[in-house]
């Protein structure tokens, strides 16, 4: 029996009209509002022989539907409503594909009529990949608040920087009140502390209102720690052989758990309104035993169901895999338009600051020519044998530049630091200025984390909201990832020198402090980085669409020099950088120098240490 999408998804007696103003996406799993009280429930659970659905405190058994799945269809029901599954056993549990809980993971699921909600904006369009300047938040920290609803309220002084989409950490329900969203146990309902989905949906609306696309962090490789409440009820829904570093790993071959994930990213774009997704960790995605690999079928079924509209999925994949992230003749993207490269940021990272230890040591060894490498090719470790003996990568030079996300920091890279510094207390100012230059003007997606436009300085630290045993653990934990993230400083030495991830003192002060944006330094900051966007979007953007392969290439200069010249569509993009503090010589340059950092600095022969120039000429 197939339960897949076998409804309408806009009511039919709301006309044409419901696709312009409201948007529902009907599920495979869990409840279904139909309209006028009467609500579908349907839950796959192959392991049991038995299933009720509890209704505001009253159970009702549901019904056998044949290959695992169970179902009922009753009216009468509110809005609002609550609801729970009810194992044999007695324990009842929240809808694994809930669209809002009544407080969290713990308590009932709510009917909610994804209707109700009328978009300011349903015409909205997005923005071209390759006019992405990305900027990531986190709903938590982002506002003193926390919420969509105060989010909202900054989108305006985020847009005025020339960024045109949001990269959103993940919201869905997560244990207790704060923390990332990696460790997400329904990844239907966007967390309560946020704000109810309607919210959601206003802050997507408000994004769109400044002009700002806005993709979505979801993560389909694990459960969290504390697992899916479904776990010792279904454990067909995960795989016994395999564990991820964070938890269960999910069995793809089971059609109905394929299902669960690809209408969830479906789900998000549809009804939420939503311009992409970044998936993420997907080297943890193992589904080898399939004919389909999930990632592929989630693209198909995105770029097929998700129509007339700009869509864009983007995937971090830790393997530098290459095959993903092909185009067509015309430069559209094939199945993802880019990958996080984080081989980008370990070079830069070892160059700021020096540090080697932990994941960017492989990195440690002559960091600007790598560092160039990757600006030209893409990943820097494109198959070669690491220091560390591993093979690593495929071969990513033909790929058009936009098939890679650039950043200096993210949420990982900052937050699992012992003290969760930014790159700003790590670095030279001027190496800093240089950097950014470099991250904005080169043809790659450049991604910018929240603070990092008027240079905030306030700690960003890893947060959660364990009790007991499990918080323990993870406590303990936060030295193993400091050690892979810049190391363990030396006042380090047992896991109470660190901030305690659980405490809510942790929580806070990883806000934002707006008000650091109004002090002149701030404002100078944001000034700086608006004239950088702006020559990004009127000397590099018009070259993006269509680049040919390999276009670009790294030209021979001396240690701590980076020369590349890219061939885009319609001009050639010529990056001259001296990340030593010596003079150096550079390959010459013709054309028009759009930027040169220090400002006064004049284009020649030599560049003066820590500066750097970037240059357009007609093809």
């Amino acid at each position: 029996m197939s339960l897949t999408r076998d409804f309408t998804p806009f009511d039919s007696r709301d006309g044409g009209s419901a696709r312009q103003s409201r948007r529902i996406f009907p599920k495979s799993w869990g409840a279904e509002y139909l309209g006028d009280g009467e609500v579908l429930f349907r839950i796959w659970a192959p392991d049991l022989e038995r299933l009720r659905v509890q209704i505001a405190g009253r159970n009702r058994e549901m019904l056998p539907a044949g290959e695992g799945w169970f179902t009922l269809t009753t009216d009468g029901i509110a809005q609002g409503t609550p609801y729970q599954f009810v194992m044999p056993d007695g324990v009842a549990m929240a809808d694994p594909a809930s669209r809002a809980q009544d407080g969290g993971v713990d308590g009932p699921s709510l009917i909610i009529d994804p209707a109700s909600y009328r978009w300011e904006r349903p015409d909205w369009q997005g923005h071209a990949w390759e006019e992405a300047v990305l900027y990531e938040i986190h709903i938590g920290t982002f506002t003193e608040e926390g919420t969509f609803r105060a989010a909202a309220e900054r989108l305006r002084e985020i847009a005025s920087l020339g960024v045109t989409m949001l990269q959103v950490m993940p919201v869905n329900q997560f244990p207790g009140a704060r923390g990332w969203g990696y460790d997400g146990v329904l990844p239907y309902a966007p967390h309560h502390a946020y704000g109810e989905p309607d919210d959601m949906k206003a802050f997507v609306d408000a994004a769109h209102r400044h002009g700002l696309s806005v993709m979505l962090d979801v993560v389909y490789n694990h459960f969290g720690p504390r697992g899916t409440l479904f776990e010792p009820y279904v454990p067909a829904f995960f795989d016994p052989d395999r564990a991820t570093p964070w938890g269960p790993a999910i069995d793809f071959s089971q059609r109905p758990v394929r299902q669960f994930f690809i209408e969830n990213a479906l789900y998000w774009l549809e009804e939420f309104n939503l311009d992409g997704l970044r998936l993420d960790a997907v080297d943890q995605i193992n589904d080898d035993a399939s004919q389909m690999h999930v990632l592929w079928e989630l693209a198909k079924r995105v770029q097929r169901e998700v129509t007339g509209r700009r869509r864009h999925l983007v995937m971090e994949d830790h393997r530098n895999i290459a095959h993903y992230l092909e185009r067509d003749r015309c430069g559209n993207a094939l199945l993802y338009e880019a990958d996080w490269n984080h081989d980008i940021h370990h070079a830069a990272h070892v160059i700021a600051t020096g540090e080697t230890a932990g994941y960017v040591g492989i990195f440690a060894n002559d960091p600007v020519r790598k560092l160039g490498r990757g600006l030209a090719e893409g990943f820097i470790y494109q198959g070669e044998t690491s220091p560390n003996d591993e093979v690593r990568g495929e071969p990513s030079g033909h790929l058009s530049p936009i098939a890679f996300i650039n950043f200096l920091q993210n949420h990982d890279q900052v937050g699992n630091r012992a003290f969760g510094e930014r790159l700003i207390s790590l670095a030279d100012p001027q190496m800093l200025r240089v950097m950014t230059a470099i991250l904005i003007l080169s043809p790659q997606v450049p991604l910018l984390f929240m603070g990092e436009d008027y240079g905030e300085t306030r700690d960003f630290r890893f947060f959660s909201d364990y009790q007991g045993e499990l918080a323990k653990a993870v406590w303990d934990n936060r030295i193993n990832e400091a050690a892979n993230f810049g190391g363990i400083p030396e006042s380090v030495a047992k896991p109470e020198d660190i901030a305690d991830p659980n405490a809510v003192e942790t929580f806070e002060r990883s806000k934002l402090r707006w008000n650091q944006a109004r002090e002149p330094e701030g404002q100078a900051r944001r000034n700086r980085l608006r004239m950088l966007i702006a020559k990004r979007r009127e000397h590099v953007v018009p070259g993006l669409r269509a680049i040919p392969p390999s276009s670009g290439k790294m030209l021979d200069t001396e240690d701590g020099v980076i020369a590349i010249d890219w061939r885009l569509a319609n001009r050639r993009l010529k990056l001259r950088a001296n990340l030593s503090k010596e003079e150096r010589p550079i390959p010459p340059v013709s054309g028009v120098v759009i930027h040169v950092e220090p400002a006064k600095i004049a284009a020649g022969e030599t560049l003066p240490g820590l500066s750097m120039l970037m240059a357009v000429s007609p093809l």
